[in-house]
């Protein structure tokens, strides 16, 4: 994905939910309004209860930013309040989250943003929801048989592949042993991703999967779990990571010596910059988990004040991030509102048209 045309997203859904507003005749701007009001209930707000996966993960903490930003711009926008409630457990736990969603519709959810931990947890929970008339939309972790009217995120099996392809490049064409570094075992969108590496592990020969290392998804369980599976299979020449959890710690770079081991990664986010600087993770592929919230907020706007049809998946674009473009990749983060992004990232030269 072109980087420069990430953050016209943004402003690129907010006219469209403008104009929406605006309607196209007297007789649609009645409609409109009507459908606004059934949907906002009777206190005049749109309440949107968003469930990630994990308040210590930082990009679902991106993913709120970007919904509050959403529901700030569309609230000034459509002058309509719009609230998000942020209802995410503290550690991932499928059944909390279902707790969560009951929560959210009992305390008078028009709307819930979730990503699942656990599928088969959540599904009841959700059906319940959408039973009682509160819309549900997915992101990042699908729950595809449980009602909800949408899902946004990347293509899982794809994504884990990209990795694998990305990974086999660095080690060259003699191959080696590596690990696959894999979260929460019962996600189901890491289990897609998981299966993707495997996949395209097996069309590279000299490839073999030392094996596949779940952990809690905290960054500092997951530094621990690379150092251990490290010492335990000390041949380990790279390390296809579906989520870029113990990048969120600088842990690795003492760790783990940049000529030996390298790594590829999902998710680029402030912290794990350092990891492309240094040559130890000389690929990561970024969702924009901004996106998540942003995209999320105005889908739901879209679907409850416009009645308008939306896709049921809405496809997100990694983006490949390297020394190349780290500078470009740097800056995108700093317009979507983060505040941790070295400055010495945001002074790098753009890069070159080609490797954006």
């Amino acid at each position: 994905m072109n980087i420069g045309r990430i953050g016209s997203v943004g402003a690129m859904l907010l006219v469209s939910a403008a104009l929406a507003a605006c309607g196209g005749g007297e007789s649609g701007e009645q409609a409109a309004g009507g459908d606004a009001n059934a949907a906002l209930g009777g206190d005049g707000k749109l309440t949107i209860a968003m469930i990630a996966k994990s308040s210590t993960n930082p990009v679902f903490l991106s993913a709120r930013v970007g919904a509050e930003a959403a529901a700030k711009e569309l609230s000034q926008a459509r002058g309509v309040p719009i609230e998000i409630v942020w209802l995410t457990p503290p550690q991932e736990d499928g059944q909390v989250q279902a707790q969560r969603v009951a929560q959210a519709v009992n305390e008078g959810a028009d709307a819930i943003l979730l990503s699942a931990s656990d599928a088969g947890k959540v599904t009841g929970a959700i059906r319940d929801a959408v039973a009682r008339g509160v819309q549900v939309m997915t992101f990042d972790s699908d729950v595809p048989e449980s009602g909800r009217f949408a899902f946004y995120g990347v293509d899982d099996a794809e994504t884990g592949a990209k990795v694998m392809t990305e990974l086999a490049a660095q080690l060259g064409a003699q191959g080696g042993e590596i690990g696959i570094l894999a979260g929460n075992q019962n996600a189901p969108n890491l289990q897609k991703r998981v299966q993707g590496v495997k996949d395209q592990a097996a069309k590279h020969p000299g490839v073999k999967i030392a094996g596949v290392f779940n952990h809690p998804e905290t960054p500092q369980d997951a530094a621990a779990e690379v150092i251990r599976a490290t010492n335990a299979y000390p041949n380990i020449r790279g390390w296809a990571m579906i989520g870029g959890w113990p990048l969120f710690t600088t842990a690795l770079l003492d760790e783990l010596d940049p000529a030996r081991v390298k790594i590829v990664a999902v998710d680029a986010l402030p912290a794990e910059l350092p990891y492309v600087e240094r040559g130890l993770a000389p690929v990561l592929l970024a969702q924009p988990t901004y996106q998540w919230g942003y995209v999320g907020v105005e889908t739901i706007v879209k679907k409850l004040l416009d009645n308008e049809q939306v896709p049921e998946r809405i496809p997100m674009e990694l983006v490949r991030v390297s020394k190349e473009n780290l500078g470009d990749w740097a800056r995108q983060l700093k317009e979507w509102g983060f505040t941790d992004v070295d400055q010495k990232y945001l002074d790098l030269p753009p890069a070159p048209t080609a490797s954006r």
